[in-house]
């Protein structure tokens, strides 16, 4: 029950507006493997090495989520995780449900996303979590500041933000 108290209770002293998304999102095109490069992480995330978020569309439009990364370090324990994602209607395929537990679905905003489909933003309006995401397992400096600037302007605690170290050389994942 304080779980759930939490949550109202972020959302109701949240005085900023909403997060907008990307105005729509190609979901064949956004499907497959994203790399974690930084969050604000969830409690079972805040140890993950070569955290990798895969993406399937299912015939039902809903999308099949494999998460997985190493606990601990690099070479940690592999954990995985099999969420579901709901895509919410008439938002251009960018605002989703992801739902670890039933029947609690956790908002998932597509916040930034280039025009290549190599680098998004995922957010929430709450502000507590938020992920960097590439294709691949580092992105530049430059591209890092630029992502960064961005989730401060939505009005994230960058303070809160962990960049999450992969080894490109051993990529784990299903």
């Amino acid at each position: 029950m304080s779980i759930f108290a939490s949550i109202l209770s972020a959302c109701a002293t949240n005085k900023l507006p909403p997060i907008a998304t990307v105005p729509k999102v190609d979901l064949p095109k956004f499907m497959g493997d994203w790399y974690v490069i930084a969050a604000i992480p969830t409690i079972i995330e805040t140890q993950s090495y070569n955290a990798i978020e895969n993406y399937k569309l299912n015939a039902d439009g809903t999308i099949a989520t494999t998460f997985t990364f190493n606990k601990g370090s690099l070479n940690g324990e592999l954990k995985t995780y099999h969420p579901h994602g709901f895509v919410v209607e008439n938002t251009g395929n960018a605002l989703w449900g992801m739902q670890f537990i039933w029947p609690i679905k956790s908002e998932y905003r597509i916040a930034y996303l280039n025009e290549d489909y190599t680098q998004t933003v995922i957010a929430r309006n709450a502000r507590d979590y938020v992920w960097i995401m590439a294709r691949t397992p580092t992105i530049s400096d430059t591209e890092y500041t630029k992502l960064t600037s961005f989730i401060s302007n939505l009005g994230y605690d960058l303070s809160k933000l962990r960049k999450v170290p992969h080894n490109a050389s051993k990529v784990t994942h299903p």
